[in-house]
């Protein structure tokens, strides 16, 4: 299992194998997306390839993670100069957590079969029949949600922003696909991250049908994008700080075992499209959440810390929160040209 960075100092980048608790920078390599597009292209193996290369300088990752060093995370995936070359979204509703917690939001039953139900809450049921089907058959589509190009993608340590126009933001722990399109339109896998997806809760509590326009805004994944991961049953931690003291945490689980749909019916429902199929594009696809601070009727303040990580994924992603001031929420004009 391999695990990377990337990382910035001003118009310089690296990236660099983690081996705690160093950073051995890779030569010749600038980009996750340029290591991945020549092992597409040359039939190597990524992980090889970068212990190949791993005999750069070695730096304190220490330093690096705590703001110490001239260099600086940066998102571990991104198509440099081209951030509109990725697609960010993901799946819902493939966990049991995140089920219980959308009920919480639209407050009916799920187990009682004579109370009505949600639309999202019988996409959950069918995941639950239909999610994980045998002997390479196609399982039942999930909810699936856009997020945005790679324009809302921050890296580690940076604000995740609540809009002047939301409702609401809250922190989603979860895991994340990083994909890149082969020349030949075929989707290959680089690896997997830690990701905070962060949306409008309370917009979305609304009316189901708010969850589309829920998921625009910015999220973070990494720091780290681990090569060859263990996907079957991750425990993690989720947890809020505020003014330097934790006022809210969960133990989380993800996986396959823990889901609702297997990865390999995820990936398909995503891919079967063919504008997810363009070569050279890079896909970061959130595979849902166990559980939410909204859930349990937490609300995130302007300056609070959200902390997420998984066992076996590296350093946890941080991130604070930045309320906009609804003051400044200025009307949108359309100019007509003709």
């Amino acid at each position: 299992m391999v695990r990377l960075v990337q990382i910035g100092n001003g118009s310089q980048r690296r990236v660099a194998l983690v081996d705690e608790p160093h950073l051995l920078c890779l030569t010749r390599i600038e980009s996750v997306y340029q290591l991945a597009a020549e092992c597409i292209r040359n039939h190597v193996s990524l992980s090889a390839r970068v212990l190949e290369l791993a005999t750069g300088e070695r730096l304190s990752y220490d330093k690096v993670y705590s703001s110490q060093d001239e260099w600086s995370l940066l998102s571990p995936i991104d198509v440099p100069g081209a951030p509109e070359r990725v697609l960010v979204a993901g799946t819902g509703l493939t966990h049991l957590g995140s089920a219980k917690d959308r009920q919480a939001m639209h407050e009916h039953s799920v187990t009682d079969p004579a109370k009505p139900i949600t639309d999202s809450m019988r996409m959950f049921e069918w995941g639950i029949v239909g999610g994980k089907p045998q002997d390479d058959k196609i399982g039942i589509a999930p909810e699936w949600f856009y997020k945005g190009t790679g324009f809302v993608l921050q890296p580690p340590f940076s604000p995740l922003t609540v809009p002047s126009h939301a409702e609401d933001g809250g922190e989603e722990a979860e895991i994340a696909g990083v994909y890149i399109i082969a020349q030949d339109g075929s989707p290959q896998r680089i690896g997997m991250c830690v990701g905070n997806e962060f949306s409008d809760h309370r917009f979305e509590r609304r009316n189901y049908l708010n969850l589309a326009g829920s998921k625009l805004r910015t999220c973070s994944i990494g720091p780290e994008i681990v090569v060859g991961a263990d996907f079957a049953a991750v425990p993690g931690h989720v947890s809020i700080e505020r003014n330097g003291s934790q006022v809210w945490q969960k133990a989380i689980e993800t996986g396959e075992e823990n889901m609702s749909h297997s990865l390999a019916n995820l990936e398909h429902h995503h891919f079967k499209f063919a504008g997810h199929r363009i070569p050279g594009h890079v896909h970061v696809h959130f595979f849902g959440a166990h559980s939410l601070s909204f859930g349990a009727g937490f609300e995130l303040l302007d300056g609070d810390w959200m902390q997420v990580s998984f066992d076996g994924y590296g350093r946890a992603l941080r991130n604070p929160v930045r309320i906009e001031d609804k003051r400044t929420d200025p009307l949108i004009k359309v100019r007509p040209l003709g």
